[in-house]
């Protein structure tokens, strides 16, 4: 059994890591074209002649290369290995397993490509010739475990010769994440930066980008004091000195760390474990603000500091206590920001602005994402939580336009964009395929807000979503519950819905319930159910309550599910809400593939459809494209292909296309087909008479079983992302989610609801 390795909360040995380096395909990375290779034409077009044309245009003008190669979205990840995490200087060729992980995590947070360089070579003149001359093949440079001082000298240089972004992340990436950290424990005591004393150990990389960041926020210089090992740094000092600690000297009489701390308010510690004390912690001032950084053990853990001051504010390096500052929060984002608007560096402004966005992400609600993440720990602003944790999905749209922002507003943005909201957006896509579909639907729904029933308002992640839903601006969340139950849950899970966009409803106290009641009956009075069923059903049902509420215009559009199966859900739905006049209800799924979107229908009602179903169910599933976006391209699936070879329950397929020529409708339809002929165009080739123009995008399946399966394997082996059964044909638009769906999910179906994508 290898030595075991304690990092980020989790334990590893080294049997385990070297296997996981080793399996499969050696190491973390690989390279995957992003043109199609199949044919000798591609080849012809990537390589020659065709690689022809673009060499010649960005000899023109360099600024295409952005347009023609992949220069805009690479990095590489580059070091000498002189300062390996923890290890030290154990030299270059060891630390590529180092630099291919920054390199993943590049790629896995902010969908930026990433190159690893080890350079061999320990002097600093030589490894900047080096590096100088890679510009032209990269949209910015990451530096990484370079010791100090050589790091200070290697950057500066870089950053003067290069017109591309050059980052040391061990100095600025600890700097960025501890500042926004710092800006939300500074509201939470009600501090203010001009009157904020602090005191940072450790005056090596990290330490020194600290102090120079939280100056760059507005702490006065005199206000902050560094220390090495050799005690504060004050001016006439020359024991230990060099230009980058000289720069940091004040006038001061402390001799050492203790002194130093006495009164201070904020300690920033980048030093070794133990170097902070009870009895520093104790001279601190009231409610002090302490970030032991040291890695893997901090200056003083927050057990320690508790223990004297339980009024302390504590952040570490470490994910197995509250506060990690970790620097994936950061780097990743800050490079998508600035190669999105080409920036020729990364200044402090743009520092600053991503700790503020950085420290404003933490103040929001926490989604279900971020829950399950950490087991289900659903953290909430406060002293144990100043800084965001590292999978929170929201950090890919937050902080790279507050980055992209500050470079155009400091002048080193090369391609402004116009239009941060929408940036915003996109962003969100390369992480959340669904997000790009939604975006349309968002914005609608926002020009036109609506009054939206969230049936099931006693849960908290129905709660969370219409939050979400009135914090996005998309109208107002109708919460359906018993007052005393919603307010209780709320206030266990840290929840405030006294806030504009959010109403609180009871059945039991409705106004309404007894006009709710003569609709019911008079729908269901020939059903079996009497009067009194009917009033039952509207005080104890929620979904029929809410459903009445949509159905006599107290509201547009509702959403459930989260608590009972959908077939239930939808039959107390339909008690209350008929089909739209001419219509039939079906479930339609979006399958979001690589490179396509599909949608599957139908995926929730009818089990075994004849071919006048099989032929509403094209149409409806064809207006659900449309209003998506998507110009609907329906292949009827089946076993076989135009008759061969005869497949089961292929008549039905191929009466339900007769049944749409006659109707003469407006839209493309092809069947009875194979799924692989329907999808790929090279199979279909082979039937000329095959009346789809491409690819078909909306899948009749010939029963429910197939439907359900297919999309199952798709989510599953496929890797597509999956969304529905989305609920259309019904007269007012209703939406049902998953049994215990997450808020995000809730959110989205919300959305949709109010969009009524069955209009």
């Amino acid at each position: 059994m290898g030595q075991d390795n304690i990092k980020n909360g989790v334990t590893v040995t080294d049997e385990e890591a070297l296997k996981f380096h080793q399996q499969g395909r050696p190491g973390k990375l690989e390279i995957v074209p992003t043109k199609p290779m199949a044919t000798q034409r591609d080849l012809s077009l990537a390589y020659s002649p065709g690689v022809a044309a673009p060499v010649r245009a960005i000899a023109e003008d360099p600024s295409r290369a952005f347009d023609y190669t992949a220069r805009g979205n690479v990095v590489a990840v580059i070091t000498n290995g002189s300062a390996i995490l923890g290890l030290g200087n154990l030299g270059a060729l060891a630390s590529k397993p180092v630099m291919e992980g920054k390199s993943v995590l590049f790629k896995r947070f902010a969908d930026v490509d990433s190159i690893d360089l080890e350079i061999d070579t320990q002097d600093p003149d030589t490894f900047i010739n080096a590096v100088r001359y890679l510009g032209p093949s990269f949209g910015g440079i990451n530096l990484e475990d370079i010791k100090a001082p050589e790091c200070f000298i290697i950057e500066q240089k870089l950053k003067e010769v290069m017109d591309i972004p050059v980052f040391h992340d061990d100095q600025h990436g600890t700097a960025i994440i501890a500042a926004a950290g710092l800006f939300n424990a500074m509201h939470l005591t009600g501090r203010d930066l001009k009157d904020t004393k602090v005191v940072c150990n450790g005056a090596g990389a990290a330490g020194i980008a600290c102090i120079e960041l939280v100056k760059a926020m507005g702490i006065p210089h005199e206000n902050v004091i560094l220390c090495d090992t050799k005690g504060p740094i004050y001016q006439g000092r020359e024991e230990g000195m060099n230009q980058w600690k000289s720069a940091h000297a004040v006038p001061t009489e402390v001799r050492s760390l203790a002194e130093a701390m006495d009164g201070a308010d904020v300690f920033f510690g980048v030093s070794v474990k133990g170097a902070l004390t009870p009895e520093m912690v104790k001279s601190m001032a009231p409610s002090p603000i302490i970030f032991a950084m040291a890695n893997p053990d901090p200056e003083i853990t927050p057990e320690e500091a508790h223990a004297v001051r339980e009024d302390a504010i504590v952040a570490t390096g470490r994910s197995d206590y509250p506060n990690q500052v970790n620097n994936v929060l950061g780097f990743p984002y800050i490079f998508r920001g600035a190669l999105d608007v080409r920036a020729t560096e990364i200044n402090d402004h743009m520092k600053v602005e991503a700790a503020r966005a950085i420290a404003a992400l933490a103040r929001e609600d926490v989604p279900d994402e971020v829950a399950n993440a950490y087991q289900g720990n659903r953290p909430k602003f406060g002293p144990d939580y100043i800084i965001p944790v590292p999978f929170d999905p929201r950090l890919i749209s937050a902080i790279p336009p507050a980055v992209a922002k500050a470079a155009m507003e400091s002048g080193v943005a090369q391609r402004p964009i116009l239009d941060l909201a929408d940036y915003a957006q996109q962003l969100s896509a390369r992480r959340d395929p669904l997000a790009s579909t939604l975006q349309r639907v968002y914005s609608k729904v926002r020009r036109n807000p609506k009054r939206v029933v969230f049936a099931e308002g006693e849960e908290e992640q129905v709660m969370r979503a219409a939050i979400s839903f009135a914090n996005e601006e998309l109208g107002t969340a109708i919460l359906i519950g018993r007052d005393d139950d919603v307010r209780r849950t709320a206030q266990k899970a840290g929840i405030d819905l006294n806030r504009p966009g959010i109403e609180l409803v009871n059945a039991r106290n409705s106004t309404r319930s007894e006009d709710y009641a003569d609709h019911l009956f008079r729908r269901l009075q020939r059903k079996g159910y009497l009067y009194r069923d009917c009033v039952r059903l509207v005080n104890n049902d929620r979904n029929i309550f809410g459903a009445s509420m949509v159905a006599m215009g107290d509201a547009d559009a509702m959403i459930s599910g989260v608590t009972r199966n959908y077939s239930i859900v939808l039959e107390d739905v339909q008690k209350v809400i008929d089909p739209r006049p001419g219509h039939r209800v079906i479930g339609v799924t979006i399958s979001l593939c690589k490179d396509r979107t599909v949608l599957v229908a139908d995926t929730a009602v009818h089990d075994m459809p004849n071919s006048e179903e099989l032929a509403d169910i094209a149409e409806e599933a064809s207006g659900a494209a449309r209003k998506l976006g998507i110009e609907p391209r329906v292949a009827f699936l089946a076993y076989s292909t135009f008759g061969h070879p005869e497949g089961e329950r292929s008549d039905n397929l191929r009466d339900a296309v007769k049944l749409l020529d006659r109707r003469r409708v407006d839209f493309e339809y092809e069947g009875e087909m194979a799924a692989d002929v329907a999808l790929n165009s090279d199979l279909m080739a082979a039937y000329p008479f095959c009346r789809l123009s491409g690819p078909a995008n909306v899948l009749v399946m010939p029963a429910f079983h197939a439907a359900s399966i297919s999309t199952k394997m798709l989510q599953e082996l496929g890797g597509s992302t999956i969304m529905g059964p989305l609920l259309v044909g019904l007269d007012k638009p209703v939406q049902i989610v998953s049994l215990g769906a997450r808020d995000s999910e809730i959110l989205n179906m919300a959305a949709l609801a109010a969009y009524n994508l069955g209009a």
